[in-house]
């Protein structure tokens, strides 16, 4: 699963997305990363910003018939690729050609030029030039040319499969990020999602950034490494965009969410302060909505009642406080609008299923 022509390699970086928090006992961050920076609010970036997507792996394949490669599932992996990371997030830009991506129980699914891949759930899966016929590397395989990647061993493209035509090329990305307590955008995804990139010509953003990263690839300086996992980054965000935009009026899910006027209006309210003793009836003058319609349109869109998303949304900022600062306890309740230690101890325990010291304690070990 090597051989190929280019001479820059990728290893590990450490996240871009989130600096660590201050240390300070008893302080807050100075910039509060899970507070939306703009009016109005933008619970896409909040979110992205608060479960610390990061850049792990970046490389392109260029495959000649037959090909065919088993990815084994991403806990796996994810100790090599970026060991502190939570979850591996897989996900594959179609350059050229066409083939099929497999995850057990799923049917398979074809896919061409132009389209994006992502797994978002850490599946196995395997890619293949046809449907049914064995890979030419297994997952063991492939754990040892993640290794050797990883480890700066290997060049940026690599060529496989057995020589025929046509070739398809594909770039390969994993990203790390936090899914507990609570990351609403990967929990609402299929366990294989197929993004179709806008027609413009390559001209749209997306285009852009793969040509922006491809190239620093291929004209190796000084730093390089960090920006193509930084535009790997960017990327994903592009293609979580443009999922959203393409999504069908019946569709559920976060996303969805997002996109409905009233229910992206409850999300950013309550993105923008978490920390707000929210009751259903404000949230729902805010809306535009009665108490039962915003209840009903809010759980059947995000799968949560507003009330428990916003317990959630809590959660998960705490989770980052406990693990990135040095605050105590009753501090980090108070930031997220507890006023005893007592309180917030028992919401984060019944929500997390830990205490907030044993998280803490848990957190220091993985780093």
């Amino acid at each position: 699963m090597v051989q190929a022509h280019d001479h820059t390699s990728l290893s590990l970086a450490a996240p871009s997305m989130i600096l660590r928090a201050g240390r300070r006992a008893d302080a807050a961050p100075v910039e509060p990363p899970w507070r939306c920076e703009t009016p109005g609010g933008d619970p896409l970036s909040d979110v992205l910003r608060t479960v610390r997507l990061t850049g792990a792996l970046f490389f392109l394949v260029d495959a000649s018939l037959p090909w065919g490669v088993e990815v084994p599932p991403a806990a796996a992996f994810s100790s090599i690729i970026l060991p502190r990371a939570q979850h591996v997030v897989s996900y594959h830009v179609i350059l050229k050609g066409s083939g099929w991506a497999n995850i057990p129980g799923v049917a398979s699914t074809w896919f061409e030029t132009g389209d994006v891949l992502v797994l978002p759930h850490g599946d196995p899966y395997s890619m293949l030039s046809s449907p049914g016929q064995a890979p030419e590397f297994d997952a063991g395989e492939t754990m040892e040319y993640l290794r050797d990647m990883a480890a700066g061993k290997l060049p940026f493209v690599s060529r496989e499969g057995g020589g025929g035509e046509p070739h398809c090329e594909f770039v390969c990305g994993f990203l790390g990020c936090d899914m507990r307590p609570f990351n609403p955008v990967l929990s609402t995804l299929p366990r294989l999602l197929r993004v179709r990139r806008a027609e413009t010509g390559g001209d749209d953003l997306l285009s852009q950034l793969i040509g922006l990263t491809l190239a620093e690839a291929r004209q190796p300086r000084s730093g390089g490494q960090s920006i193509r996992l930084r535009l790997s980054e960017l990327i994903f965000v592009e293609v979580m965009r443009q999922y959203l935009e393409s999504l069908p009026a019946h569709q559920t899910g976060w996303l969805s969410g997002l996109r409905d006027p009233s229910i992206g209006r409850v999300l950013a309210m309550i993105h923008e302060r978490p920390a707000h003793p929210w009751t259903l009836a404000e949230l729902a003058r805010h809306a535009g909505l009665s108490r039962a319609a915003l209840a009903a349109r809010f759980t059947q869109l995000v799968g949560h009642a507003p009330m428990q998303y916003r317990t959630l949304w809590r959660m998960q900022i705490a989770a980052r406080l406990l693990a990135d600062s040095s605050m105590k306890v009753a501090a980090v309740g108070r930031e997220i609008g507890y006023e005893s230690e007592a309180a917030f101890s028992r919401a984060f325990k019944k929500a997390v299923g830990v205490s907030p010291a044993v998280w803490r304690d848990r957190a220091a070990g993985t780093d």
